[in-house]
């Protein structure tokens, strides 16, 4: 029994390291084998200046999931002479904060420096947040904290004072074939997959190292001839695209629907406008987004698009999806392709401007309304030129009150229907300056 418990506790490190999930085993072992971030890796990169200069300084990765965030922290570490401590905001609270920092404390006292790395730093509250402060500035710990989401809106201005932002970028489908290769290697076993298959994988994956290689675990099981990529798609699911329809990528995305819309560009607009609706977006908010852009963007150029957009979102309520996005599809390309003008837009913000400017002038009394004697007395009502009655139906009267000088607020473009309005505009400009 002894020999056969000894024989078991030999072979354990062995089964350990077989039971090992693949990403594990990957993981670098120095920056320099850290694929897909050579923008702040490099030897003139702001990590590498770091480290070349012996001062690593708290940090923020901000970037999508798989992209070598936790790696990254974790070499820091190492290269630095760093206890790494890894935990996340998700399943700490304030009284394990308070003993992580007591015990970097100690190591400090005792001449060990402290790298915290903290994942998903963004879920922590502005208190949560604030209790880094103290630990920073007396060089307790080196912050490297880690977020999809961006910072400018989910962290604290003082915790973004004290660390420089680096933002990781998703791994090019190069990057990811050199995954793969390594991924090979450590088996010493080429996929089984045919060349579009292969490709089709790393489509796949997304630009995530981590889903890559989960993925190819999965692949270097199967045996038989290599698959093509129809074999292969129908033994794997296709990853979901990144989004949240609360977060950045929400915001990314709608942005760059906007923008295409009023750049003019119906290719890039659908595609968008698919992308946010394959990430599960609700086609209401798009819908009502997209009557924005048209009061926003194409305004009075072409008056219709509202009246488009309203008639689309209308139909969409009517049939649903998704036989209803077919419309809103439709409105987006309407859009796309309208005479642009935000002259409206300009002229109500500054309408809003000089108003707000002004106080509380009254109107001038000729256009005010006089029904009783006393107010006649006063002179409402006095000079007023009923328009109708005049020979080209305008009378050229002010209507600005009297104690400030009459403004141009809005200025038609020479696109669309504005052509015509800017003709109407100068027409009765006319009768105000006689």
């Amino acid at each position: 029994m002894a020999d056969l418990f000894s024989h078991g506790t030999q072979d354990e490190p062995t089964r350990e390291a077989e039971a090992r999930p693949l990403a594990d085993k990957l993981r670098p072992s120095t920056l320099s084998e850290v694929i897909g971030q050579d923008h702040i890796l490099g030897p003139d990169r702001p990590l590498g200046r770091m480290l070349a200069e012996n001062r690593l300084s708290s940090l923020i990765l901000w970037g999508p999931p798989g992209v070598g965030k936790t790696t990254i922290a974790r070499l820091l570490a190492g290269a630095g002479g760093l206890h790494f401590v890894q935990i996340s905001a998700i399943f700490t609270g304030v009284p394990d904060l308070r003993k992580v920092f007591e015990a970097a404390r100690l190591r400090k006292e005792a001449g060990q420096g402290t790298l915290l790395f903290v994942d998903e730093i963004h879920r922590f509250n502005k208190a949560q947040q604030d209790g880094f402060l103290p630990n920073m500035e007396d060089g307790t710990i080196v912050l490297v904290g880690a977020t999809t989401e961006n910072p400018s809106f989910e962290l604290n201005a003082a915790l973004l004072s004290r660390a420089q932002v680096l933002v990781l970028n998703s791994l090019t489908e190069a990057d990811l074939e050199a995954l793969l290769v390594r991924v090979e290697a450590n088996a010493d076993l080429a996929l089984p997959l045919v060349e579009d298959a292969r490709r089709a994988l790393i489509e796949m994956a997304d630009g995530d190292g981590r889903s890559l290689i989960n993925l190819a675990e999965q692949v270097q099981a199967w045996t038989g001839e290599p698959l093509d990529r129809a074999a292969l798609m129908n033994r794997l699911t296709r990853r979901a695209a990144k989004y949240d329809k609360s977060g950045d990528a929400h915001y990314n995305l709608i942005s760059a629907l906007h923008k295409s819309v009023r750049g003019s560009d119906p290719d890039a607009a659908l595609y968008w406008f698919a992308r946010m609706l394959e990430g599960g977006e609700d086609p209401r908010y798009l819908a009502r987004r997209l009557v924005r852009m048209a009061v926003e963007d194409i305004g009075l150029a072409d008056p219709q698009a509202q009246a488009f957009c309203l008639e689309a979102w209308n139909i969409y309520e009517r049939l649903g999806s998704p036989e209803g996005e077919l419309a809103l599809a439709e409105a987006v390309i309407y859009l796309s392709l309208a005479p642009k003008s935000n002259a409206a837009y300009v002229a109500y913000k500054a309408a809003r401007a000089l108003a707000k400017k002004s106080g509380s002038l009254p109107p001038p009394k000729h256009i005010l309304n006089a029904p009783t004697q006393l107010m006649k007395d006063e002179g409402y009502g006095a000079g007023y030129i009923y328009d109708h009655d005049t020979e080209e139906g305008v009378s050229g009267q002010r209507y600005f009150p009297d104690d400030i000088p009459e403004e141009n607020l809005y200025e038609p473009l020479e696109r669309g229907f504005e052509r015509e309005l800017k003709k109407r505009k100068q027409f009765f400009s006319k009768f105000r300056t006689k």
